[in-house]
């Protein structure tokens, strides 16, 4: 039984749950959903499949078909990609954001796997759903062209940021920015391990280090999971952020 108003959408089934008021107001606010139909919206929802998995767990593996649309209500994911013996983390999804809409659209292979790095609640939409309500609802196929320019940009800036810049100089773009999305001027709770960090930079762990030591010049002092930007002055004077490079999309 599936029962959709605009206060709760519950669905009974294996595997399924109860997707909370305030969650859905979270999802309604997503950019992939913005705009578009009541009835395409309680339809997708209604459609998935909401479950709660444990930190370490495989979610998609790169190469797999795309079954599904993954929209992460709860938790951090970690997307990664590998070739031989090596691996790099590609990105991370926290709430509430979707993962990987150009392989559902076009009914290809995941290029990334991932995983969950802490306990995550996910909604996961059928991909034959998606696509036959981008073909019915003309404002849910405009938010989807909006996601994916918004994703070619973020490419982009991601790649610029590599080619760009020292591993240290992404470091203390990343720690700016990671202050502000924190709301917590002058530190950084670091909720993740250095070694998805590094591979996020484009670094080794051991470059992370050193990157990290380099900074203590610069006023970025760190304790255990806590660093701090005692001088953020003089951060922001090595980082040099550029819009172009560390602006939102």
């Amino acid at each position: 039984m599936t029962f959709v108003n605009r206060r709760v959408i519950l669905i009974s089934a294996k595997g399924r749950g109860l997707i909370r008021a305030e969650e859905i107001t979270a999802l309604r606010g997503l950019r992939l959903f913005d705009g578009i139909a009541e009835a395409t919206f309680a339809d997708l929802v209604a459609a998935g499949y909401l479950q709660f998995f444990p930190p370490g767990v495989t979610l998609i593996r790169e190469r797999d078909p795309a079954d599904f649309l993954h929209v992460v209500v709860e938790g951090t994911v970690e997307l990664y990609a590998g070739s031989g013996e090596r691996e790099t983390t590609m990105e991370l999804i926290r709430p509430v954001g979707a993962f990987i809409l150009a392989a559902v659209l076009s009914d290809q292979i995941y290029l990334q796997s991932a995983r969950t790095l802490t306990r995550a609640r996910i909604l996961m939409i059928p991909a034959e759903r998606v696509r036959r309500w981008m073909a019915q609802d003309a404002a849910f196929m405009r938010a989807i062209v909006a996601e994916l320019a918004r994703g070619y940009r973020q490419a982009i800036k991601a790649l610029k940021n590599q080619k760009l810049r020292t591993g240290a100089e992404r470091l203390a773009n990343w720690l700016i920015t990671q202050s502000a999305e924190q709301g917590t001027p002058g530190q950084v709770n670091l909720d993740i391990e250095k070694r998805v960090l590094a591979a996020r930079l484009g670094m080794t762990p051991e470059n992370l280090s050193r990157a990290l030591a380099s900074l203590a010049n610069h006023g970025v002092h760190t304790r255990g999971t806590l660093i701090e930007i005692k001088d953020v002055g003089a951060l922001g004077g090595f980082a040099k952020p550029d819009p172009l490079i560390d602006g939102p999309e």
